[in-house]
């Protein structure tokens, strides 16, 4: 069996391209919020998929934009927005998951926004979240890997082991989504079992998922990373995938390409942008550790950003306004991402803390 693993990209799934929607009836613009990369191709996929969103639908500007790590900031589209002379602004964050980013971070942002252009209404939308559309998409991915373009060996599904790897968050809340969705996949799927890993700031790690997935002498792992974009973390899941096939040539290795531009994507994006249009964005965030924290905050306290979504983030975001951002997520602007818990336990007693 070969010793190279069989890595895919997303060049190798070609989604039929969606047509071209209808204005919705108010032109406010759009501002898409990604993480940001040192990663130069990281950053250029996050454009490119802003640039064909916007195709879509040009009857109103999209604006790319950075949390962090990256250019334009928040604070330049917002800038952007208003030099336009907008006073209404949906906001969409690029994000898989609800964490620290999207409840906190982001908001921070807009606090910020909000200061220094009190005339601007702000329509925080939510994150792609978990979708059939999304759970379609990887079904169709792993289907074409039955193939045998990358299954030469024919390897039965019976004999395979599925390795969902997560980014991995300070949010207990946004970690146990990455359970629910992994195991939506496996559901039906056939694969002998599903092992969840990440790749960063909680455990189990991905070295680690290998070492369960072996537990069960598959012939054959499959590696899924649920990201968006390329950037740092995936080509680190790329190398260990390398290291592990080396090591072990006897199992066979298969590697998913990240979602990238994907059509399904486009369309989970649009309902979300609707949804800021029509006030009926909808958060579940009863187990979100912000709003524990906050001792059961009351609907109506708190910066609602047009969230819609009922507790009004009455967690308060720590009133800092974007000062005070701890990066407890693991980065150091200035080179490689940190590891600020190496160890579970070092995240254990992280686990449940705020900003």
């Amino acid at each position: 069996m070969a010793i190279a693993p069989i890595i895919t990209t997303p060049q190798d799934f070609s989604p039929t391209a969606p047509g071209t929607w209808s204005p919705l009836p108010a032109q406010r613009p759009l501002l898409l919020v990604g993480h940001g990369s040192r990663d130069t191709e990281g950053r250029d996929r996050v454009l490119e998929f802003a640039a064909a969103y916007q195709a879509l639908d040009t009857s109103r500007p999209v604006i790319p934009c950075f949390l962090e790590l990256s250019e334009p900031t928040i604070q330049d589209g917002v800038d952007l927005c208003v030099e336009k002379g907008y006073t209404d602004i949906s906001v969409l964050p690029i994000l898989l998951f609800a964490a620290r980013h999207n409840k906190f971070d982001v908001t921070n942002e807009l606090d910020r926004a909000r200061q220094r252009h009190p005339q601007v209404t702000f329509h925080y939308g939510r994150h792609f979240g978990i979708t059939p559309a999304i759970i379609q998409l990887w079904q169709e991915r792993l289907a074409e890997l039955d193939g045998p373009r990358f299954n030469p060996e024919g390897i039965a599904r019976e004999d395979t082991v599925l390795l969902f790897v997560g980014r991995g968050a300070s949010d207990p809340d946004a970690n146990g989504d990455v359970y629910k969705l992994a195991r939506i996949v496996w559901e039906g799927s056939r694969y002998q079992t599903v092992e969840i890993c990440f790749i960063g700031i909680t455990h189990p790690r991905l070295e680690e998922g290998f070492r369960r997935a072996r537990m069960y002498a598959p012939k054959r792992i499959i590696v899924l990373p649920y990201f968006l974009f390329t950037g740092v973390l995936i080509k680190k899941i790329m190398g260990i995938c390398e290291q592990e096939q080396i090591a072990y040539p006897e199992q066979l290795v298969s590697y998913l390409p990240e979602m990238g531009s994907h059509p399904q994507l486009m369309q989970i994006l649009r309902d979300r942008e609707i949804e800021t249009h029509l006030g009926q964005v909808a958060m579940n965030c009863e187990m979100c550790k912000f709003r524990l924290a906050a001792g059961g905050a009351q609907p109506g306290h708190g910066h609602d950003h047009g969230h819609g979504h009922g507790h009004d983030h009455g967690h308060d975001h720590g009133h800092d306004h974007g000062h005070g951002h701890d990066h407890g997520h693991g980065h150091d602007h200035h080179g490689e991402p940190v590891d600020l818990f190496p160890q579970p336990d070092d995240y254990h007693q992280r686990a449940w803390q705020v900003p």
